[in-house]
């Protein structure tokens, strides 16, 4: 599997990911320096970084790794060589497994870029585009009725309102400017989103009669508690395209504060039945198991064949040890 495409393909998607690379092993372990895979929010994993043994623990630190946001550098290794491998910013991940083997992986959150949804067609829109460009962030404008040429700072013009075709979503920022000319529509439509910085420019007599407005349309105060408005921090008397200077400064002042980050989106996947292989403890998919063996009309499923064939040489055991 091309790891590469793959991670392009779905940063192109928008999907976030966690990046893992193998930077040192001990033999046996089938992993290679520079081995690399992908961890999806559903704990599936693409490409190759070891065997059966460190798969479930890798697994299990990129999944912390993509909710905190945060990477880090694990060692895999048998829990009694832990302790000697102890040091700071290092994570220590036991493996249960009865080879020598052992791994340390450095893994990364790739995350979708802030997205910026800003619509309207006035004059405060291309600078807070410009600076959000500048920023790295992907840039939509939705100017109702507006021309595309009028915003070539923008990634992505739209000329009719329908923030769910802009892409809205739980890592979108919406900057609602359209100065009077079709705010009520546009708030509606942004407050039916997940998006979690939604802002209004806006005078404050106007904002609170928009919100009397979608008030009396049925929307509830606690939908229109997400409103900022006026958007931006309050940096005084400025002019009006120095607006998304100040938009922009509070958009990054509350994902500093961590005020806007989403609970990390898991795609949905079936559920599966996981075995426990008595030997070595591994955790082993039973739809997808190539080695069992029924011990007592009980079914158990192994990792690999060597630990079936010790199992099968003294199942009780192997049995009484795991329980």
């Amino acid at each position: 599997m091309n790891v590469e495409a793959l991670a392009a393909e779905l940063s192109r998607r928008r999907q976030p990911f966690a990046l893992v690379t193998v930077l040192w092993r001990r033999t046996p372990s089938s992993g290679k320096q520079g081995d690399k895979a992908i961890i999806l929010p559903d704990g599936k994993l693409r490409g190759w970084i070891g065997g059966a043994c460190a798969e479930p623990a890798v697994i299990r630190e990129a999944l912390r790794v993509l909710e905190s946001q945060t990477p880090r550098l694990v060692f895999l290794g048998p829990p009694a060589d832990l302790p000697a491998r102890r040091r700071d910013g290092l994570v220590l991940a036991p493996i249960a497994c009865q080879s020598e083997g052992a791994l340390e992986v450095y893994i990364e959150p790739v995350l979708p870029a802030p997205h910026l949804i800003v619509v309207g067609g006035s004059p405060a829109v291309d600078g807070l585009c410009a600076l959000a460009k500048a920023l790295d962030w992907q840039t939509t404008v939705v100017d109702d009725g507006g021309l595309a040429d009028d915003h070539a700072s923008a990634d992505l013009v739209m000329t009719s309102l329908d923030l769910s075709a802009a892409g809205a979503s739980a890592d979108s920022f919406i900057v609602i400017a359209t100065q009077g000319h079709y705010d009520e529509d546009a708030l509606e439509q942004a407050l039916a989103t997940d998006a979690p910085y939604i802002g209004l420019v806006a005078s404050r007599r106007r904002a609170a009669s928009l919100l009397g407005y979608l008030r009396d349309r049925g929307v509830s105060d606690e939908a229109l508690g997400r409103l900022h408005s006026p958007a931006g921090l309050d940096l005084g008397r400025i002019a009006h395209h120095e607006i998304g200077v100040a938009i922009v400064a509070e958009i990054v002042k509350l994902k500093a504060a961590g005020e806007l980050r989403q609970p990390l989106r898991r795609h949905a996947a079936p559920p599966e039945e996981v075995a426990v292989d008595p030997v070595c403890g591994m955790a082993v998919e039973v739809a997808s198991a190539r080695y069992e063996a029924e011990h007592e009309q009980v079914v158990h499923y192994f990792c690999c064949p060597a630990c079936l064939r010790l199992f099968e040489s003294d199942p009780v055991s192997y049995l009484t040890s795991t329980a």
